[in-house]
C-alpha cells in the first residue's frame, strides 16, 4: 500500500510524504503507482519550477519515498496552496478508486 501523508499547520499544507508500493500489479506494470508518481512529479515541479518556492525535495528509493518540505514563506504561497491542495484531490480520487492500494493521512 503506498501512504501518502500531507503536512499542515493551521490551515497550510506545509509538505507532503509519499512511500510505499501499492501492491496493485508487478513493478514497470502497476497503474496505481504511475497514477500516484506522475500526481507526486507534478506537484514538486509545478511548485519548485514553476512556482519557484525552493521546497527541499528528498527521494530514498530503498524506501520508496519521496518528501517536500515548503520553506516557512514563499512569494507565491497562494498558488502553492492551489496545488498542494489540487494534489490531495487527486489522490482522494485516485483512492476512491483503488481503496486497498493508497492511504491518505494529513497530519
Amino acid at each position: 500500500m503506498t501512504r501518502c501523508e500531507f503536512f499542515t499547520e493551521d490551515d497550510r499544507i506545509t509538505g507532503f510524504s509519499v512511500s510505499g508500493h501499492s501492491g496493485y500489479s508487478e513493478a514497470g506494470s502497476d497503474i496505481v503507482c504511475a497514477a500516484i508518481s506522475a500526481i507526486v512529479s507534478m506537484a514538486e515541479a509545478t511548485i519548485n519550477d514553476v512556482c519557484g518556492a525552493k521546497a527541499k525535495v528528498r527521494v530514498k528509493e530503498e524506501d520508496a519515498r519521496v518528501t517536500l518540505t515548503l520553506p516557512t514563506s514563499c512569494d507565491e504561497e497562494e498558488s502553492v496552496q492551489a496545488v498542494l491542495s489540487g494534489m490531495m484531490l487527486a489522490l482522494i480520487s485516485l483512492k476512491e478508486d483503488y481503496p486497498d492500494y493508497i492511504e491518505i493521512l494529513e497530519v
